[in-house]
């Protein structure tokens, strides 16, 4: 009962961050799943990926509502990371996990940094090589870090390519199903050990919760928004770097 109760308390904050924030699904649901839940890396990672999809594309559907997606900058940011994700996928069965949680930290460490940094101008849609570069490079670290991508693609956006928040929360969501769902073909095989007594109420907690998130961003101004992101990232990425090395 303790278990169902924590599967669900920690799958509603997920869904805040997805809803909310359109990122800090996985950087928050991969410690969740292991420190709190008890599933092992390998299946926590795997868990967050399906767990954020789903939590992912209801959100996407409400902010598409809204008018804060960018469909065409998007699907190309997302298009150049799908196969770099599910290459990335399977490399990650190959290293050592607190080699991949070290790193885990570090990059949401440097993300955080540079959202806490003056943004560049906004408005503009970026050119086609420099979403389809940024996008490449952020489904390769989806497919090896285990994550969604929406702790990345949320600085990427606004920070290398002049979105402002709002617009970089609801395109990430786009990002993230597409390249949460290319991570869980190179992990298809890992599916069939989860525990689904853990996952499914985790799921429909951070499903229910994504909406509450959703109406909560439209009343929060782009740079606290911005600037809430970033400390959150922050602090999962300080505790998770100190689990690497301890």
């Amino acid at each position: 009962m303790i278990a169902l109760v924590e599967a669900v308390a920690a799958g509603a904050v997920v869904g805040l961050a997805l809803g909310g924030l359109g990122g800090g699904g996985s950087v928050l649901a991969v410690p969740a799943l292991i420190y709190l839940l008890g599933l092992g890396p390998a299946q926590a990672t795997t868990a967050s990926l399906l767990i954020v999809t789903v939590t992912s594309l209801s959100a996407l559907a409400g902010h598409a509502r809204a008018g804060h997606v960018r469909w065409r900058s998007g699907a190309l940011f997302a298009a150049a990371g799908l196969v770099p994700a599910a290459l990335a996928g399977l490399l990650s069965t190959r290293l050592p996990q607190p080699l991949l949680t070290g790193a885990f930290a570090l990059v949401a460490a440097a993300a955080a940094v540079r959202m806490l940094r003056p943004a560049a101008s906004a408005g503009r849609e970026p050119s086609a090589p420099r979403a389809a570069g940024a996008g490449a490079g952020l489904g390769a670290l989806t497919g090896l870090l285990g994550v969604g991508g929406g702790f990345l693609a949320v600085p990427t956006l606004v920070g290398v390519l002049a979105f402002e928040m709002r617009a970089a929360v609801g395109t990430s969501l786009l990002v993230i199903s597409a390249n949460s769902l290319a991570s869980l073909v190179g992990r298809s095989g890992a599916a069939s050990g989860l525990d689904w007594a853990v996952v499914a109420p985790f799921a429909g907690a951070a499903l229910l919760a994504a909406r509450d998130g959703r109406r909560l961003a439209h009343r929060l101004s782009g740079p606290v928004l911005q600037r809430t992101f970033a400390l959150l990232l922050l602090a999962v990425a300080a505790f998770m770097l100190v689990d690497a090395v301890t």
